[in-house]
């Protein structure tokens, strides 16, 4: 049965959405949706380095093309709205940049150390693969964050499907496992989608090779397609609650400290909260 989650725009969630100001928001880029309820709960997650991604995954609603240039004045206008809003855990993700030397990784990072200047505050990444470039992947660890996230999307025989022929399964677990190895420090996350016509073995088989990368937060959710349009891809089959179940107790044996799994789950969904139970 297709998850459905109806969006309520409250007074919470109006507030969120008017300090964001010029700053984009993946909850709405994504169309994600747990929105509703992080917004009513005053948090959001951030995405910089623009709205156009480089890339054009068949699974995100994230529009593709020739971004504009960075806004310098970004990691200011973050942190602003962090503070307003009163955060004590931030998410901050980005588009893909394939058109920067350093594919953004100065920029976000830049953006993590004005996140970092706030008493008491954490600060969550959602990377893109940096093209797997040690010494940009190295500028977004040396900023600080607590957390490092990203996302294989999916299992391995699938991804050429799922993902743009710049991505690459054993591309996202190199990022992962470099990030891993230039901070023993930091916790490293990632997750993937269900219901894309993967198996079961091969979702364990996708956390396993997760685990090897070092990675100790790990996430599953109902993969929902963003539309009709005919690049985005097809729902194969909307994944049982006791599916989801088995692959939170798999990730378990594999020694994941956390495991999220089911069908609205989304690699920043009460992140917070996940963080607290990894760190604990």
């Amino acid at each position: 049965m297709k998850p459905k989650v109806r969006f309520v725009d409250n007074g919470a969630a109006g507030r969120v959405g008017a300090l964001m100001g010029g700053l984009h928001s993946v909850c709405q880029s994504a169309h994600c949706p747990n929105r509703s309820e992080c917004w009513s709960g005053g948090t959001a997650t951030f995405m910089v380095l623009g709205d156009t991604c480089t890339r054009c995954c068949r699974f995100c609603s994230v529009k593709s093309g020739r971004p504009s240039a960075p806004d310098a004045d970004e990691p200011a206008k973050l942190a602003e709205a962090v503070k307003a809003l009163g955060l004590k855990y931030a998410v901050i993700t980005s588009v893909t940049r394939d058109d920067l030397p350093d594919c953004g990784a100065g920029h976000f990072a830049a953006c993590v150390r004005a996140l970092k200047k706030i008493p008491a505050l954490e600060v969550e990444t959602l990377i893109p693969d940096f093209n797997c470039g040690r010494s940009a992947i190295a500028k977004l660890v040396d900023a600080g964050p607590d957390v490092v996230a990203h996302n294989l999307e999916t299992v391995e025989r699938l991804t050429p499907l799922v993902r743009d022929h710049r991505a690459g399964y054993r591309k996202s677990l190199q990022t992962l496992r470099i990030a891993r190895e230039l901070s023993g420090k930091l916790i490293t996350k990632s997750g993937i989608m269900a219901g894309l016509g993967e198996t079961d073995d091969e979702v364990v088989r996708a956390m396993a090779d997760a685990r090897d990368a070092g990675v100790e937060l790990f996430t599953i959710g109902q993969y929902l397609s963003p539309g009709k349009d005919a690049r985005f891809l097809p729902v194969k089959e909307y994944v049982t609650q006791d599916r989801f179940a088995a692959y939170e107790r798999a990730g378990h044996e594999l020694g994941f400290r956390h495991v999220a799994s089911g069908p609205l789950v989304r690699s920043s969904y009460k992140a917070g909260e996940a963080f607290s139970k990894c760190r604990s």
